[in-house]
């Protein structure tokens, strides 16, 4: 996982909107949640999503138990300032999502715009899908984006791995079911096109509420 220090200093030296990650809506994120089909009351976790516009999109359509996770302090603290009063009613969690045991059973939504393709260690991803496996409650929901296959190899001045949609379900194993997946072309700051590949997963209904000794990662 990139570096803690990595990241406090990309979110210290540059303004929100000059990352190339940065969106001004995160229209394909909120559609995908809206169409998940659960309430605005449904617990969602947003990984990596420090400086992100998702969280007050989300908050604008009246979803009230929100999470953000993310490793900069910085990012969080941009998010916080944006939102004003409104950031009283967002959890935020300062953590690295390979590090950080999150409770069990805690979610119903698990988002991830960009956080799973920096993760180039295989133990890296292992320990991401069993943060996931742990924290998703049975028949909870992914939505996750990764750079796809024609996608940059480099960002942030760091390597990238990059997905088709199979090869994201390869990833995330036969305790997730592919609901639907797609592709974005997200334009950047900078006036470049950078491809994505979306995927929806769902969790099994099957799977037992989370215990230390049950795990499916490949």
């Amino acid at each position: 996982m990139p570096s803690k220090e990595h990241w406090e200093h990309v979110y210290s030296t540059k303004s929100v909107d000059a990352v190339s990650w940065y969106q001004a809506h995160a229209e394909l994120s909120v559609q995908l949640i809206k169409d998940s089909g659960l309430a605005t009351t449904a617990a969602i976790i947003d990984i990596g999503g420090g400086a992100s516009m998702l969280v007050d999109d989300l908050l604008e359509r009246d979803y009230g138990n929100l999470t953000v996770l993310d490793l900069s302090a910085s990012a969080l603290a941009a998010a916080g300032n944006r939102l004003g009063e409104r950031a009283g009613r967002v959890h935020w969690k300062l953590a690295d999502i390979t590090r950080d045991e999150l409770l069990g059973d805690a979610y119903d939504l698990w988002h991830d715009r960009a956080v799973f393709h920096f993760l180039t260690a295989p133990e890296d991803r292992q320990a991401y899908l069993r943060s996931v496996l742990r924290s998703l409650k049975p028949g909870g929901h992914v939505m996750i984006s990764t750079f796809a296959e024609d996608g940059p190899g480099q960002c942030s001045g760091l390597p990238v791995m990059r997905y088709s949609a199979d090869g994201l379900h390869r990833e995330f194993g036969g305790s997730f079911t592919l609901v639907r997946h797609g592709r974005e072309l997200h334009h950047t700051p900078f006036a470049t096109i950078q491809p994505f590949t979306w995927c929806h997963f769902r969790k099994s209904m099957e799977m037992p509420a989370w215990t230390e000794q049950k795990t499916d990662v490949p």
